[in-house]
């Protein structure tokens, strides 16, 4: 197998046994990046010399820990060290940060090679669409905000890769590109030093090519385990199947996606049995996250409308000056009934050993545009993990995956029935 496709985790068995090369596997990748870059356009910054200079110095030193010279894309609101943090913004163009972002410093502590900044949306919240193009089809969408991650670690660039997640930008772009994505329980993994956008929405999370290699990420950064009981084969798996209150919005593709994975698991042997949320759920995706993302969005973006003015996109204008004109009791709302709701599906999540619900609207839309998070915006606004699980493909030929959800902090129990449903929905 060439070096490029293999996954984080088979990659790090092969370096820690003396099978692979670092400098190996950064050659392969940068050669699998000169050839799709010109279409693919995940990268806003890559410098291959650079690359190869850190490969050869983690060839010749011992193993610093589980990532052990393990190519990782890094999404372009995180502070590098030793790279631009430009934001996909005119205003940070060239912009040297003092330090990395906590999340890059851990991936480098245990010994990760840094390769490079992926394209994002402006500051990952609006403005400026990524260029990045789909690995499967170029003239579509790789999605946003995420969109250079996603793409990077779909088309065999990078094994592992970061992003962020506010209302659905790490899941949504995972589903348009045919890759795993964990957006881990809120709040477990370190956002210092990556661009705010919503103090209680952002989130980081990751790519890889395996459920292994979600998890690499989620030991690495320690995410916090609640007690759960062993999970069983798939033919003891209780799986909710929950359209959500917005499944208006799911297209063909979608609903196709959600009945063939529904249909595999049963056959499989696997209990799945509708869920219909509380009425108290019904404005979550919606109206409830709305009122927090422009709510904190004001905050987080007056200081840029105040020193830039003019030059500043017009979405980040319109949002510094309240302009989806939120108000106190709406956002207060929106806190109390998040809050409330955040607990009931802790319970009723319990229940199962996962629930199944659509990661996108339908496949990548053509063009570049990011696509409609407003799947993805309950579960990111109930502060749950999220595993998207490709494998499926829609009528059109691209990519559309199955979001997995559960209770918070039952990150590493959701891994665990991922790895179970993911054959299936291979075809394995």
């Amino acid at each position: 197998m060439d070096p490029c496709r293999l996954g984080a985790a088979e990659a790090s068995a092969l370096i820690a046994s003396g099978d692979l090369g670092v400098e190996d596997l950064a050659r392969a990748c940068l050669a699998r990046i000169a050839e799709r870059e010109p279409r693919i356009r995940a990268w806003s910054w890559l410098d291959p010399q650079q690359v190869l200079r850190a490969a050869r110095q983690l060839d010749k030193t011992p193993r610093i820990g589980p990532l052990h010279g393990i190519p990782v894309g890094v999404k372009d609101v995180f502070d590098t060290v030793d790279m631009p943090t430009e934001h996909n913004s005119p205003l940070y163009r060239g912009h040297r940060p003092g330090q990395d972002a906590g999340c890059v410093a851990t991936l480098r502590a245990a010994g990760a090679l840094i390769f490079g900044k992926t394209d994002t949306t402006e500051f990952a919240a609006a403005g400026r669409w990524a260029a990045t193009g789909n690995p499967h089809d170029p003239t579509h969408s790789a999605g946003g905000s995420s969109s250079g991650s996603a793409a990077a670690v779909a088309d065999f660039q990078v094994p592992l890769a970061l992003g962020t997640q506010t209302g659905g930008s790490l899941i949504r772009p995972a589903s348009f590109n045919g890759a795993f994505a964990l957006k881990p329980t809120w709040g477990v993994v370190s956002r210092e030093g990556a661009k705010l956008y919503s103090a209680t929405l952002d989130t980081v999370g990751w790519y890889g090519r395996s459920v292994a290699d979600l998890r690499l990420l989620a030991e690495l950064y320690e995410i916090p385990a609640a007690p759960s009981g062993p999970i069983p084969a798939v033919s003891g798996l209780r799986i909710a199947l929950c359209e959500s209150p917005v499944w208006s919005h799911a297209e063909a593709a979608t609903r196709d996606a959600m009945a063939e994975a529904a249909r595999r698991l049963a056959a499989a042997g696997a209990t799945v049995t509708r869920l219909d949320l509380p009425q108290d759920f019904a404005w979550l995706p919606t109206e409830h996250h709305k009122a927090v993302l422009h709510g904190e969005g004001r905050a987080a973006f007056l200081s840029l409308a105040r020193e830039h003015g003019s030059r500043v996109h017009a979405d980040f204008l319109s949002r510094a000056a309240n302009g989806a004109n939120i108000t106190p009791a709406q956002l207060r709302t929106a806190y109390d009934t998040a809050a409330r709701c955040r607990g009931a599906f802790d319970d009723i999540a319990a229940g199962f050993h996962g629930v199944l619900t659509p990661s996108s609207t339908g496949t990548a839309p053509a063009g570049r545009n990011p696509g409609n998070p407003v799947f993805n915006q309950m579960w990111t606004l109930l502060h749950v993990p999220c595993v998207n699980l490709p494998g499926l493909t829609a009528a059109d030929g691209l990519p559309i995956g199955v979001t997995l959800a559960g209770p918070r902090f039952a990150d590493f129990a959701l891994l665990d029935v991922a790895e179970r449903i993911a054959p299936l929905l291979r075809g394995q």
